[in-house]
């Protein structure tokens, strides 16, 4: 296949639309279902990077959920408690602990469900049966891996009745080494962005606490590279090999960490025995429960626990969950990892990231105000690494 004809692109009425290769080769792809779009290719080409990068640093499966070239999450295939299971709604799925990729896309996609919903996700091996059950239940626009077991590919092709998007990718394409887009007509050239992310990286650590795990070094090259892939400006968290929040494209780097630590505290609070206790309607789908759950930790829980619409979600009316409970949770957190894609060039990320628990950075580094970051994280008693890397991505 050279091309492939896409119904549109990034919306309906931009015509005529399609993928191909410029120098006339052959497409390293196979749409085995489906027909998939413009924005679900770049989805997919964004994400299989993501993940095959991740495998590769880590020798462990990966897994992505991207929505509008962006990840929600990243993750690898690492065990998952009993409490983590419950939190990412994954304590029924049959064999789960038996495919280290069913749990790469569990985390993934259990991270920030709310963003998850309708997302593409990729996958850096072969998909088993596991791991098709997870996606068949999830609703999703598509997925792209290496390879799928016969199985795998038989429960895939029955989900939207026939029409979900199942695209194997060729593991051994490697791409030009200059790529080209065009804007407005003009052709913009650049050499890829091969940068190579491991623990080198995190060698050259510029605070007074010079006392990192392996698995917080392990946390800051899952976030490192999420940001590779992720729309900038971006700041990333990660916690027990999965990226717990990301804030992407961001005028302001203090807004990057804002939104990216919110997402965090609501990934945390999650984990909240209030939370995980709601005693949800039996009939209550799960994207409902994913909203009701993001209502109730917000400020504005009364939209879900008011006299008038409680018995819409639950059995029985819950105890709200107070600001000083939140409080409380996220306070007593330590250990979370954070990565910047370019320098921070104030202390007040530093301020904003320790809120969420944060004890490992990794960023470039660069900026004049770089004795001031420093100063914070050793307020707080925070590593901080300069990787001396910046990794926009647009």
């Amino acid at each position: 296949m050279k091309e492939f004809e896409l119904k549109y692109g990034c919306n309906p009425n931009q015509k005529p639309a399609r993928i191909f290769m410029a120098d006339g080769g052959e497409l390293p792809l196979e749409v085995l279902s489906g027909r998939p779009g413009f924005i679900n290719f770049l989805d997919a080409f964004n994400s299989w990077q993501l993940v095959s990068e991740i495998s590769r640093a880590l020798s462990q499966p990966a897994a992505t959920s991207f929505k509008h070239v962006s990840p929600t999450s990243t993750a690898i295939g690492k065990p998952m408690s009993d409490e983590l299971k419950r939190m990412c709604f994954a304590d029924d799925i049959e064999g789960l602990d038996s495919s280290p990729l069913a749990l790469a896309y569990v985390r993934a996609r259990g991270t920030d469900r709310m963003s998850s919903f309708g997302d593409f996700i990729a996958l850096s091996d072969i998909c088993d049966e596991v791991t098709a059950n997870v996606i068949k239940r999830e609703v999703s626009d598509g997925v792209i891996a290496p390879g799928y077991t016969a199985k795998a590919l038989e429960i895939l092709r029955t989900k939207r009745k026939g029409t979900y998007n199942i695209i194997k990718i060729d593991k051994d394409y490697v791409p030009s080494e200059i790529e080209r887009k065009q804007v407005f007509g003009i052709t913009f050239e650049q050499g890829r962005n091969n940068i190579i992310i491991d623990e080198t990286l995190i060698s050259n650590i510029v605070t007074k606490n010079k006392n990192i795990s392996s698995e917080a070094v392990m946390d800051l090259i899952i976030a490192l590279i999420t940001l590779k892939y992720t729309q900038s400006n971006s700041v990333c968290f990660a916690f027990d090999g999965q990226a717990i929040g990301v804030g992407a494209g961001q005028q302001s780097r203090i807004h990057c960490t804002r939104l990216a630590g919110n997402k965090a505290d609501i990934w945390n609070l999650r984990r909240h025995e209030k939370v995980l206790s709601l005693p949800f309607l039996d009939t209550l789908g799960r994207p409902d429960r994913d909203n009701v759950i993001d209502v109730y930790i917000s400020s504005q829980s009364e939209d879900v626990l008011g006299d008038d619409v409680w018995r819409r979600y639950f059995s029985k009316r819950p105890e709200p969950l107070s600001e000083q409970e939140k409080s409380d949770f996220l306070s007593s957190l330590r250990g979370i990892s954070l990565a910047s894609d370019a320098f921070f060039p104030f202390g007040d990320n530093i301020e904003r990231a320790h809120r969420s628990g944060v004890s490992y950075i990794a960023q470039p580094g660069g900026s004049i105000r770089d004795d001031d970051v420093i100063k914070a994280c050793d307020k707080h008693g925070i590593v901080m690494a300069f990787t001396g890397v910046r990794l926009f991505h647009h």
